[in-house]
């Protein structure tokens, strides 16, 4: 079966993957040994005492001693291999593995591109991004290929544009509206040469409360459309190195600018990049059964995409309070929570009061977290537990939690009653010892 021009599986031109995975290579390198150099593996997979890992993943562990600074060298070096589009496939695959590993295995340092390009990683692993200008093509001249199936480009564009909307849609909520989340946000940030007088200013804040859920909800179909593909260029350019040099958000910034090339006419970005190259004669792509199951794979990753951000709605409670289903969801930047947590810590067997010094257990980054967060919370005592048990004694674990989100008043989060020791976790649904409030902010 042959699929009529403009369809999915016609071929176009593959300039536009070639040039991604270049950019892409180069920032997997970039993340990889900027982690080391800016101390981000020591302070996270290496100083701790303990890890707290994504529940469900407890099994996964640092490698000892100095093994994290060499897992991520080696990580950096196939960021490289993918640029030059070396054994593209199983450099990619074995950097997918150990990014992901690393991701799972600790959350203190949560960041939501790390998650992105987790998924970046998985769907580039199905794309010919080694068939121009790579050293693969040099070893295997039968891979060579000029063209690919439009349907290349447009899971990544899908997978951008669901980052986009759903942030645009987090974005949708009082404290955005009225401000007082982007005043926190830039209220530390006053020292920023020339404009950082005015981040405390009301018409500021307000200013990029709203240009931010414009910019995402709108940035997608404006690159789509040729009349403000230019417009929204110039604003992805502003927004994006904006927010890496006043906010410091690592790669992200970069990354998300990489995804341009997909938007622009396949033929264009071959004129800017590979002048040399011939012009693509179109034509279309057989329809295989293999296509069919491509198909297929795509719809249900792409569903679970869809319906893994919209989760918390079937959680009982707010997800700004409770945080259950905030991760994975592209709830980036949205909220601020401060804290603090007192655990007491009773032996079943004699009643009495016992002493835990946290510090003793925990770094200094993760008490932070354990103040605020409930998955920490509950983490923090299991890792307590399990402290004790080790010296023969069974306790029982309560917590006195009080949060601020947003700077809005403390309230009790954690009822003080319940044994943390001896509840489980639970993703799908809401953890009864979190208290809930009919407004967290009054």
């Amino acid at each position: 079966m042959k699929i009529s021009k403009g369809k999915l599986f016609q071929e176009i031109d593959n300039s536009p993957l070639i040039i991604f995975r270049m950019l892409f290579g180069f920032l997997l390198f970039v993340e990889s040994w900027g982690a080391i150099l800016t101390g981000w593996v020591k302070t996270n997979l290496i100083s701790p005492k303990v890890f707290f890992s994504f529940i469900g993943f407890e099994w996964l562990h640092p490698l000892p001693g100095y093994g994290m600074y060499f897992y991520f060298i080696c990580m950096g070096v196939l960021g490289l291999l993918v640029m030059i589009g070396y054994r593209y496939r199983l450099s990619l695959l074995c950097f997918t593995i150990l990014w992901t590993a690393q991701y799972l295995m600790q959350k203190t340092a949560y960041n939501n591109h790390y998650y992105f390009l987790t998924l970046i990683c998985f769907l580039m692993l199905f794309l010919p991004a080694n068939a121009y200008y790579s050293i693969d093509v040099k070893r295997n001249k039968n891979i060579k290929s000029l063209s690919m199936p439009q349907w290349c480009s447009f899971v990544l564009i899908l997978q951008v544009s669901i980052l986009y909307i759903y942030a645009s849609i987090a974005k949708l909520y009082p404290d955005w509206l009225d401000g007082t989340f982007t005043r926190l946000l830039y209220s530390h940030k006053t020292d920023f040469p020339f404009i950082g007088k005015f981040f405390t200013e009301k018409w500021f804040y307000i200013s990029i409360a709203y240009l931010g859920i414009l910019f995402d909800g709108l940035i997608v179909p404006m690159m789509l459309w040729k009349k403000t593909r230019t417009l929204a260029l110039i604003a992805s350019l502003i927004f994006h190195l904006s927010n890496s040099f006043i906010l410091k958000v690592g790669i992200f910034p970069y990354f998300a600018l990489s995804f341009i090339v997909f938007f622009y006419p396949p033929d264009t970005i071959r004129r800017i990049f590979f002048k040399k190259r011939p012009a693509l004669s179109l034509k279309t792509y057989n329809y295989t059964n293999k296509n069919q199951t491509y198909i297929l794979l795509v719809i249900i990753y792409f569903i679970i995409q869809l319906l893994l951000p919209i989760r918390h709605y079937f959680i009982k409670g707010d997800v700004f309070w409770t945080e259950e289903g905030h991760r994975l969801s592209w709830r980036m930047m949205l909220r601020q929570r401060n804290g603090s947590t007192y655990f007491t810590i009773i032996d079943k067997k004699t009643k009495e009061i016992l002493t835990f010094n946290m510090h003793d257990l925990f770094t200094e980054k993760q008490i932070h977290r354990i103040d605020c967060y409930p998955d920490f919370i509950w983490q923090a005592a299991q890792y307590i537990k399990q402290d004790f048990k080790q010296k023969n004694k069974e306790i029982e674990i309560y917590a006195n939690t009080k949060i601020s989100v947003n700077a809005h008043p403390f309230k009790q989060f954690i009822d003080p009653k319940i044994d943390l020791a001896s509840v489980s976790w639970d993703y799908f649904k809401h953890s009864n010892w979190i208290l809930l409030y009919d407004d967290y902010r009054k």
